[in-house]
């Protein structure tokens, strides 16, 4: 088997089933960034051992999350689901007084058509604290979708108006903070100071360093971002009012931009994602462009992070990589990892939503033009089955997958990561790329390592 030859990009569909991590990880890194919260993940003993098993080293710190087993009685409807959800939501504000509880529904929550989304607005009223409901189960969800069902129903919880009764055009507070009424100039140390803009509101759960490096290159740009979705604290969710811009950082938020369309009546910008020096390039353009400014130094900007990258680009080109597919980052790396000078053979993914990647598949075809390279047709919903069958065949340099395929493609001389790395991992904004690369390389210099040592045997 060879690698297709497309001159356009080819989509496929296998029905195979999700292969990947369950959506209710989501919690392990969604609890620590929004710092006031509890999440309450409602589902049977297994969904319990999973997170124990997944983020179980933490349960010594007293995390924000806590798992509401479903047990015989509450399957058969022989008890109450009010009254015991109730009880253990008082239970929370109690031990935690948390700002908000987020109730996590599970594969058994939508088997039994638990009604939380009835439950939650009489338990709020009763208890007094936000409930907000986001269903993150397998069934219909890949991996990182999780967010995005938590992002989506956030998005709805966002004020339209201000609380403070302040006209953010009048004050001299909100003014600067909105940049009403500043016209682009060029002060005495040669940077620019912010323009007049539509409010633009970012979504999408990042580490805070990766955050502010995102802010600040938009700040060099002249642009203030007016909030980002989720916030550190869900008091201080970002105000969205019709006509705003909202953008998106990750390729699984699919929802949550509809959500903003449609529910809150904002313009979505369609951006590549800031993955690579060359995605977070062309993120920064179109948010540029869409608000009417001339993007100014980004092409010294992406020139200074390849030339810091030699060293790993030399030992990436002219390998071949092999997406399985797990966390729906696979095209915008794959497309970050063509740019690098790979291969890549095949881009599977549990699930596409074209509309809302449809810049980062055009900025994946225009690499691809301009590497040289054949476009990789991209396979949604890939049958794993027959997906080892072509890894047999092709023999890829590198397969990212999930963790549950690693392990027999190592046993069969196959490198390989795992993709749950990349999703932890700090891959966002221009400084971040080599931390992707240090990622992707690792298992290839650990092969050249054994060669090295004369491990053979570990290898073949």
């Amino acid at each position: 088997m060879t690698i297709s030859e497309s001159k356009d990009l080819t989509f496929e569909c296998e029905t195979g089933n999700y292969h990947t991590f369950c959506p209710i990880s989501c919690v392990a890194w969604l609890y620590q960034k929004i710092e006031d919260s509890f999440f309450l993940v409602i589902g049977t003993k297994t969904c319990g051992y999973f997170l124990q098993n997944s983020m179980g080293v933490m349960i010594f710190a007293e995390p924000r999350y806590a798992m509401a087993e479903l047990e015989e009685g509450d399957i058969s409807a022989q008890l109450n689901d009010y009254e015991e959800l109730k009880r253990l939501c008082l239970q929370i504000k109690r031990d935690r007084n948390p700002s908000v509880i987020v109730w996590i529904g599970t594969c058994t929550t939508e088997i039994i058509k638990m009604d939380l989304e009835g439950m939650a607005p009489k338990l709020e009223s009763e208890i007094g604290i936000p409930l907000v409901v986001a269903r993150a189960n397998g069934l219909d969800y890949a991996f990182t979708q999780g967010e995005d069902t938590v992002l989506a129903a956030m998005a709805q919880r966002c004020p339209s108006t201000f609380t403070t009764g302040i006209n953010p055009k009048e004050s001299n507070t909100f003014s600067s903070f909105f940049n009403f009424g500043r016209k682009q100039i060029e002060s005495k140390d040669g940077k620019l100071n912010p323009i007049e803009h539509q409010p633009l509101i970012l979504f999408g759960s990042l580490p805070d360093p990766v955050v502010t490096q995102l802010n600040l290159e938009l700040k060099k740009q002249g642009i203030t971002v007016s909030g980002w979705l989720p916030a550190k604290r869900y008091m201080e969710l970002p105000t969205i009012q019709e006509g705003n811009y909202v953008c998106g950082v990750h390729p699984f938020l699919s929802r949550t931009a509809t959500t903003l369309m449609r529910r809150r009546k904002c313009k979505l910008i369609s951006a590549p994602f800031p993955i690579g020096p060359d995605g977070t390039r062309a993120w920064i353009e179109k948010i540029c462009s869409t608000l009417g400014i001339q993007p100014n130094g980004l092409d010294e900007r992406e020139q200074q992070i390849w030339d810091s990258l030699t060293d790993y680009l030399n030992l990436v080109k002219g390998k071949s990589v092999f997406f399985m597919g797990d966390n729906l980052l696979e095209v915008s790396l794959a497309r970050f990892l063509i740019r690098c000078g790979m291969i890549v053979q095949e881009i599977g993914i549990p699930y596409m939503d074209k509309r809302y990647q449809a810049a980062e598949l055009n900025l994946l075809e225009e690499t691809c033009r301009k590497m040289g390279t054949a476009i990789p047709r991209i396979v949604e919903k890939p049958d794993n089955y027959n997906q080892i069958q072509r890894i047999q065949e092709l023999k890829p340099d590198l397969v990212i997958t999930g963790m549950a395929q690693a392990n027999p493609l190592e046993a069969r001389g196959i490198n390989t990561k795992w993709s749950v790395e990349f999703t932890f991992a700090q891959i966002h904004g221009f400084s971040n790329a080599r931390d992707i690369l240090e990622l992707v390389t690792r298992p290839l210099r650990r092969k050249g390592n054994f060669r090295e040592l004369g491990w053979n045997t570990l290898i073949e």
